[in-house]
């Protein structure tokens, strides 16, 4: 039985930073992000009271609403998130809370910037079992709120904001999640983390002096691993599937960096016209950058019956990995 998505959407939060307002903190320009990243702007939440969980319940409320159910009828809620409200209970917990979801279980995944195809695999399975009817899988990230904005080198490239799916059992073999190529290699870990806040480094005047409760990274070493996993998973999935370009109708990436996006769908020979992009409004938000490019083709009309994707992603841990499905 595979599963099938049956409701997208996603919450970007009203606020916008553009490059020209950094311009005003940093010791940065707009031309030097744009040509480096692809990034004109990125949504921030603002609101101090406000958190992931909220803009993830956003995002429940309005996938619930369109397939025209109730949050009764909600099995399971998987949240992928690398900034969660808190370390616990999970920010999936509060959503649950939030949308009153009473027969709904409810976990968060922490894959990084891959959390949502993780979460989104880990999803179809309990679909295919035939334990579950209807799952949320939703990533969400407030990374304004693990940004160091006197670092330039990390806080010009991510955002906010959340975006999901529901996932439901199909009717036939021929469309939903069919294939996915999931990864992990430990040995990058230092290369993109968070030290402080857990058991290894829990929160003191030193760690915080320290700014170990920012995100860091060694960005020349990310974007070299991720060009070569990217690329190298989304053919792999590929050539397991017997696919050619032309039987694509959409890749869509994890938008980190968009010659990291255009490296992978020259790797593919797929054109840009077939390639999700939307790093340049709303920069890297982690978990959420491929539900919300999904969201946003399904929104403009773009997604039929049969249509063709493979999703690919690359994060902190080092993970990675690729989906295919197919539209119903």
């Amino acid at each position: 039985m595979k599963a099938v998505i049956t409701s997208t959407a996603k919450y970007l939060p009203d606020s916008v930073l553009n490059n020209h307002d950094l311009e005003q903190i940093l010791d940065t320009n707009d031309e030097w992000i744009r040509t480096r990243t692809g990034i004109r702007e990125r949504r921030i939440l603002k609101d101090p009271e406000k958190a992931t969980s909220f803009m993830c319940s956003e995002v429940a409320r309005k996938l619930i609403e369109k397939r025209g159910i109730t949050a009764d009828d909600i099995d399971l809620i998987i949240v992928a998130t690398m900034s969660p409200d808190m370390i616990f209970p999970s920010t999936a917990c509060l959503v649950q809370k939030n949308i009153s979801a009473s027969n709904a279980w409810a976990f968060d995944l922490s894959g990084a910037c891959s959390g949502f195809i993780y979460a989104l695999h880990t999803g179809a399975q309990f679909i295919a079992a035939g334990t579950h009817k209807k799952v949320l899988v939703i990533g969400g990230e407030k990374m304004s709120a693990v940004m160091d904005y006197t670092d330039r080198t990390t806080c010009v490239l991510f955002g906010d904001g959340a975006a999901g799916v529901l996932i439901e059992p199909g009717t036939d073999e021929e469309h939903g999640v069919l294939d996915a190529r999931l990864y992990s290699d430990g040995k990058g870990c230092d290369n993109l983390c968070m030290p402080g806040g857990g058991s290894l480094h829990p929160t003191s005047h030193e760690t915080v002096d320290q700014k170990l409760h920012y995100l860091q990274q060694d960005g020349r070493q990310v974007f070299k691993s991720a060009v070569v996993a990217m690329a190298d998973v989304a053919l792999e999935i590929m050539t397991r599937n017997n696919l050619s370009a032309k039987d694509i109708d959409f890749l869509i990436p994890h938008q980190a960096n968009h010659r990291i996006i255009q490296a992978t769908a020259e790797r593919m020979g797929i054109g840009l016209e077939h390639v999700a992009v939307n790093i340049d409004r709303y920069g890297n938000t982690s978990a959420a950058t491929i539900p919300i490019c999904i969201a946003e083709l399904d929104e403009a009309g773009k997604l039929h019956r049969g249509s063709s994707l493979i999703l690919v992603s690359f994060g902190a841990g080092y993970t990675w990995g690729g989906i295919y499905l197919t539209w119903v």
